[in-house]
């Protein structure tokens, strides 16, 4: 799905649909204050956000999970698995499954941690801790109600912000903001060089910056004409990487987040590339999803997310997760 345009800016449309935002919003509320959490044996750290679409999540997860794991704490993701057939609890075996079966996301994490696929949070955390996870990051989650989580963060994109601010259909929040950020124990602010409006800031809860760092291989690109396609929540944000990078952005091509390649779409990239001399790239999210005969053709850009003061979020590990002694 690609948002609407009128998410991003307040008009006629968003103001139409606006009784079924407050009714979205009500029954979101009821549902969290009807739902007793279960809580796990371990701490459950959640990366959440407040908008739908792509927002920098699973970046974040992956950072946060590493740092759990260099401070000795054996770190389990949890993921929802979107766009996969499985519904869970499964660990994520990449050797045996494709983003068909568990999504793309928890490819990304079973690189980096044991990752486990649920449609029930609650059954998922079960199977992670009975597999000996010490702490479990939840990639996405935070307005479900089922599991408890010890620490929440949001992840706020600078350069979309919270779009008109209304809930969906009007907008592109899950709930109202108010709601989100009093739950929240802190946001992660990620820096992509947009233009959005200034982000909300929770009262008395801390802001972490952070950036999206290409891995130095992408170097190699910098000079070169390059033909880059995403289908992610905020393509733009891949394609203005790629002109950050030095490369001659020649084409792009943005597809719908999760978008299911085609063997057929991938070879008309393919072949549009080699018409302009250029190099096809794309993300490493949507390297997940491609054919497996067209992963050879095409360059992946992968990023990683780099705290700007590390140290703030270790202050907020420390609250749920400390080193052991």
């Amino acid at each position: 799905m690609r948002a609407p345009e009128f998410w991003a800016q307040d008009g006629a449309v968003a103001t139409f649909l606006q009784p079924l935002a407050w009714l979205y919003g009500v029954v979101g509320r009821l549902r969290r204050a009807w739902t007793t959490p279960w809580r796990a044996e371990v701490p459950v750290i959640c990366i959440g956000n407040l908008v739908a679409g792509g927002a920098g999540k699973t970046p974040t997860a992956l950072a946060v999970g590493r740092r759990l794991l260099e401070r000795g704490v054996a770190a389990h993701y949890l993921s929802r698995g979107y766009g996969g057939r499985l519904a869970g609890p499964v660990r994520v075996d990449p050797s045996r499954q494709d983003a068909g079966d568990v999504g793309d996301e928890p490819l990304l994490l079973a690189a980096a941690a044991p990752t486990w696929v649920a449609r029930d949070r609650v059954a998922g955390a079960k199977a992670a801790g009975a597999a000996g996870a010490g702490a479990i990051v939840m990639d996405d989650g935070f307005q479900n109600p089922g599991l408890a989580k010890d620490l929440s963060l949001l992840v706020i994109d600078d350069g979309y912000g919270l779009g008109n601010g209304r809930v969906h259909p009007a907008g592109p929040l899950r709930e109202p903001a108010a709601d989100g950020l009093a739950r929240a124990d802190g946001v992660v602010l990620l820096r992509t060089g947009g233009s959005a409006s200034a982000p909300p800031r929770p009262p008395g809860r801390p802001v972490l910056e952070a950036r999206l760092m290409p891995r130095p291989e992408a170097a190699t690109l910098r000079g070169q004409r390059v033909l880059a396609f995403a289908g992610i929540g905020r393509p733009e944000r891949f394609f203005r990487t790629v002109q950050e990078l030095g490369a001659e952005l020649v084409a792009y091509r943005a597809f719908a987040d999760h978008h299911r390649f085609r063997e057929d779409e991938i070879w008309a990239l393919v072949e549009a590339a080699r018409d302009q001399d250029a190099v096809p790239v794309t993300t490493a999210k949507d390297a997940a999803r491609l054919p497996p005969p067209a992963r050879a053709m095409v360059r992946v850009i992968d990023v990683d997310l780099e705290f700007v003061v590390p140290a703030e979020l270790d202050r907020l590990l420390d609250r749920v997760a400390a080193p052991p002694s």
